[in-house]
């Protein structure tokens, strides 16, 4: 069962009624055209990344993101998010993007929002136990880790690493001249690309995101690597 156009009809309505009243009015299509789609998807993701990153699972009651947003220290006091994400974790490793110093690992994530869909994959604002533990496998290895991310095929279809949070001077311990200087002073791991409204609700759309997650599996498999998380290749 495919997202429709109903499905941006919904968080357009939502967007504009961002309340309880008119959320419990329109929960049917909410569980129609959204929670149940997404559903059917990560279950069929699970299959297909099986078949080609097997230490890389979904599961529709982890890997979904909750509609209601956490608002405790938000100075925007709307009460759902206008978009609906999923997750694809290490079977090791924490669930949650990013994880905790124990168990977080790089995976594959998708978004759907009117006008504003895309997928992407790695570690997004790991926690500062992570972060130590990346960085020192880049000083180590800086040399293997460009090699992922530098790929011409990885740079023309997903512009390279995002660049959204990255320190100006270097971290603390490391010199300014370090052979890995500009991959150092990142603090976010991932990478991506937008999708037009017509592939998110497309039919196809299984077989896009399986596309991309095999282009982005080798910055995944870099970073869980480093992070101890094995991969499943016979």
């Amino acid at each position: 069962m495919p997202f429709t156009t109903a499905t941006f009809r919904f968080f357009r309505g939502l967007a504009r009624n961002n309340a309880k009243p008119w959320f419990e009015a329109h929960r049917a299509d909410y569980e129609g055209q959204v929670r149940e789609p997404m559903r059917a998807l990560i279950e069929e993701m699970d299959v297909r990344l099986a078949r080609f990153a097997p230490e890389i699972t979904g599961d529709p009651k982890r890997s979904m993101f909750r509609i209601y947003r956490d608002i405790r220290f938000s100075k925007d006091k709307s009460l759902y998010k206008t978009h609906a994400a999923c997750w694809f974790y290490h079977r090791d490793a924490d669930a949650r993007v990013g994880g905790d110093a124990e168990g977080g690992g790089a995976g594959f994530y998708f978004h759907i929002a009117p006008g504003g869909s895309f997928v992407g994959a790695g570690i997004w604002m790991p926690s500062r136990p992570i972060l130590n533990r990346l960085r020192d496998a880049i000083a180590e290895n800086g040399t293997g880790f460009e090699r992922v991310v530098r790929a011409p095929g990885f740079v023309r279809r997903f512009g390279g690493l995002d660049d959204e949070a990255v320190l100006k001077r270097m971290p603390r311990g490391f010199p300014e001249t370090h052979p890995a200087a500009r991959w150092l002073r990142y603090q976010s791991f991932t990478a991506g690309r937008r999708l037009s409204d017509a592939q998110a609700t497309s039919a196809r759309l299984p077989a896009l995101l399986a596309a991309d997650f095999a282009r982005l599996l080798p910055l995944v498999r870099w970073l869980n690597g480093a992070l101890g998380l094995r991969d499943r290749r016979s």
